[in-house]
């Protein structure tokens, strides 16, 4: 549990260690967050006191960042401060937030900041109930509500490839109602293999995503109309300059509707691209998780060349083309 003296020291001595970090442009943040949003987390503004309902509501719930998606808040740790602002008396973990002294406003405070993407979420002051004494005073326009069991219980999953996955996995995150995106490999006959194992062609396998996602905000066909949409479905084995079996293109269904629906896109992207589409429409048997270095690996390496050479002007025509189908916190 944090108190007051832990916090002053993470204050002093700089942010906790965290897994992975956010790093956007701020033109980047200004078009993938409301007006609100974008004024309080990346220009540390503060909202008018009881401007949100939040300040009043303590069902069972979880608050994540309203601009990167990190868990930051529990309502078990809520309570009603009367300071028209959501309090909390702790993060979800010691880590997940990160604190620095402020000395605006001719005074000396904590503010704190999401320790992924440094959204400005607040301050915590050592006025809180026991045990620790904390009051984490948060903007409630810098939260987003993640309540238990809040996606459909009729979530699904579609795997598919189509290239590189580090730039499929970055498309998909961005996708209304999808939930989550793992990087891994499908297709092929060896067990469990390593990314240098798929690398040399031999394993069988493709390169592929898994998409968990709510059929109540995103269809399936939508999720493979985008597919099919977002990289070349006409080459064989090739995505630009990459090029080997394991960047195929490819579908795994699930069931027969799966199979019928998808073999009917692609006829609708042959009659679009006027050329015949080679993506491969497959029973799915087994997806094996990539290594944790290829996960979420444009989120966390965004500033490096491959990022910004390749996924960047991807998400630049996917925004484009599909506007309607971005998540506002993740476009």
């Amino acid at each position: 549990m944090l108190t007051w003296d832990d916090v002053l020291k993470l204050a002093d001595k700089g942010h906790p260690e965290i897994e992975w970090k956010l790093t956007r442009s701020d033109d980047e943040w200004c078009r993938s967050l409301a007006e609100e949003q974008y004024r309080v987390t990346r220009l540390a503004g503060t909202e008018r006191p009881f401007s949100s309902e939040m300040c009043q509501r303590f069902e069972p719930g979880r608050y994540a960042c309203v601009c990167c998606g990190t868990l930051l808040f529990d309502s078990a740790e809520k309570f009603d401060s009367g300071t028209g602002w959501p309090s909390f008396t702790q993060p979800v973990e010691e880590n997940v937030v990160a604190y620095n002294k402020d000395s605006s406003h001719g005074m000396i405070r904590v503010e704190t900041v999401c320790n992924v993407c440094d959204a400005h979420l607040g301050h915590v002051f050592p006025d809180g109930p026991a045990p620790s004494g904390l009051r984490y005073c948060i903007n409630a326009v810098a939260l987003k509500k993640v309540k238990e069991g809040e996606a459909s219980s009729e979530s699904a999953k579609v795997t598919f490839g189509g290239g590189c996955f580090w730039c499929t996995e970055a498309l998909f995150q961005r996708i209304k109602g999808v939930a989550s995106v793992a990087s891994g490999y499908s297709g092929g006959e060896v067990a469990d293999p390593s990314y240098y194992q798929v690398c040399t062609g031999e394993t069988g396998h493709a390169e592929v995503i898994e998409v968990d996602y709510d059929p109540n905000l995103v269809s399936y066909a939508d999720i493979i109309r985008v597919h099919l949409g977002t990289h070349n479905p006409t080459t064989l084995n090739q995505q630009g300059a990459d090029r080997g079996t394991q960047y195929r293109s490819i579908i795994f269904y699930r069931n027969e509707d799966e199979k019928a629906a998808a073999e009917e896109l692609i006829k609708e992207s042959e009659e679009a691209l006027g050329q015949k589409v080679v993506t491969e429409v497959v029973p799915f048997e087994k997806f094996y998780p990539a290594e944790k270095e290829h996960q979420n690996y444009y989120n966390r390496n965004s500033g490096k060349p491959y990022c910004f050479t390749v996924i960047d002007p991807k998400l630049a025509k996917f925004r484009e083309k599909y506007p309607e189908m971005i998540e506002v916190s993740h476009a």
